[in-house]
């Protein structure tokens, strides 16, 4: 019989380990491909462990609540073949930026892991609840005494996060005092925690007002914006470009390619394929600085930046999009787009980066100046489409014509894109979207 072991997978760049949070099958089970074995926790996010073999679950290595590195094996899944166990290849960072890949052709039992219990408590919290906690000043005696809706009573985030914002309507409350089991430093901490929190409560403004307290994702925002501020030093480009043959190949193509396709045809993909196109050309655009070394990426990976209904933003990545069609690029563009809306993104689909795009033009915006995502050193807007009388220039003399015009506002890291290289890669994205060839077939 043949075994696959299935390992920790990395749910993101900085995240070394990861909570067990609960085994969706037990040992002796049948699984589907990519069926879901586990739910593990980070600080950053919670997310399914999916099973990339179908076969029966023999070995669960570790339980419920401990926390188990990224690489790890975690469970053995009988594949019912022949041949000796394999399992997923596990990159591992060297020195210098290289990688290399290494197989786990043992299993050996792991010793005893770490868990998220409470010293004097017996209740789990994942590593994303303890990061909410250590943010918001919560100590661990008044972790304990929030309800918690989760499985065995377990406090999910939805359960913090409204106790944050309960906290916040009413600061003027006594937080729940520390066990006396705690240091002196930690009640020192705390009691200095009351007092600013009892300062800012004395705070007043003038005028009428409503204060609103930014939620987690925001403040993550603002703190990521004014990181990159102070990074990069951003200068932007402007042209305006003629997309006329766009507009009318894409009014002639929608109803087609949604009978055929059954996905709506928008102005996004289009975009994309002309920046990937303009990016193989100037290479030095898509890359980003470590230090003194300028690191060009080979890879070409689209972020568009996306509006979530509250009001926050998201920028999920089209990764290799010169490689997708104009097909496969709208059903890649949808598809990101609403699952962002309905937050069910999974984690690797918002790193990766190498690009962003920020449409605009969505919200009537003639053109805008976008902030760089780090460690990226571009990022391109496009404004509204807007039908304006124009020059053109012909055989026969110059006429005015009605058109549809369109900015494009190039933001990037005056570091290492200095202007002749960043004006002329949004004027070749430009160039790309005024050839368009209005008799293309999809």
């Amino acid at each position: 019989m043949a075994s696959y072991e299935l390992i920790m997978p990395k749910m993101g760049e900085s995240i070394t380990e990861a909570t067990i949070l609960k085994w969706t099958k037990k040992e002796g089970e049948a699984i589907k491909v990519d069926e879901a074995v586990l739910e593990i926790a980070t600080d950053k996010v919670d997310s399914e462990v999916p099973s990339p073999v179908a076969g029966t679950l023999t070995k669960m290595l570790f339980a419920e609540g401990d926390v188990v590195a990224v690489g790890k094996v975690v469970a053995i899944i009988e594949t019912g073949g022949g041949g000796a166990s394999v399992s997923a290849p596990v990159v591992t960072e060297k020195a210098a930026g290289t990688t290399s890949v290494s197989t786990t052709k043992t299993v050996s039992t792991p010793t005893a892991q770490a868990t998220n219990q409470p010293a004097g408590g017996d209740r789990f919290y994942s590593p994303l609840v303890l990061n909410i906690a250590r943010q918001e000043g919560i100590s661990m005696s008044e972790l304990e005494a929030i309800a918690g809706t989760g499985a065995n009573g377990r406090v999910t985030k939805k359960d913090i996060l409204e106790h944050v914002e309960k906290r916040h309507l009413a600061p003027a409350q006594q937080i729940t005092q520390q066990p006396v089991q705690e240091t002196m430093a930690q009640t020192q901490t705390a009691e200095a925690a009351k007092q600013e929190t009892k300062v800012e409560a004395t705070k007043s403004y003038s005028g009428n007002v409503e204060i609103i307290e930014m939620d987690r994702m925001r403040r993550l925002i603002a703190d990521n914006m004014v990181k990159s501020k102070h990074t990069s030093a951003h200068v932007t480009s402007f042209v305006e470009a003629d997309v006329t043959n766009i507009v009318l190949w894409r009014n002639k193509m929608k109803k087609k390619f949604q009978d055929m396709y059954g996905e709506n045809l928008t102005f996004t993909p289009i975009f994309i394929e002309a920046v990937t196109k303009a990016l193989r050309d100037f290479p030095m655009v898509n890359s980003s600085i470590d230090g003194t070394n300028v690191i060009v990426k080979k890879d070409l990976n689209i972020g568009m930046a996306a509006a979530l209904p509250s009001g926050n933003l998201i920028v999920p990545v089209i990764k290799n999009a010169d490689l997708l069609n104009i097909v496969g690029l709208v059903k890649k563009v949808n598809d990101l787009a609403g699952r962002a809306r309905i937050g069910k993104l999974k984690p690797e689909e918002i790193e990766g980066g190498t690009f962003t795009l920020s449409n605009v033009g969505t919200f009537g915006n003639l053109m805008g100046t976008p902030i760089i995502m780090q460690p990226q050193v571009a990022i391109l807007a496009v404004g509204a489409i807007k039908k304006k009388p124009v020059v053109i220039e012909t055989p026969d003399g110059d006429v005015i014509a009605i058109r549809h015009m369109m900015f494009l506002s190039h933001s990037y890291d005056h570091r290492i894109v200095d202007g002749a290289l960043g004006g002329s890669f949004v004027r070749r994205v430009a160039d790309y979207l005024e050839k368009w060839d209005g008799a293309r077939e999809i």
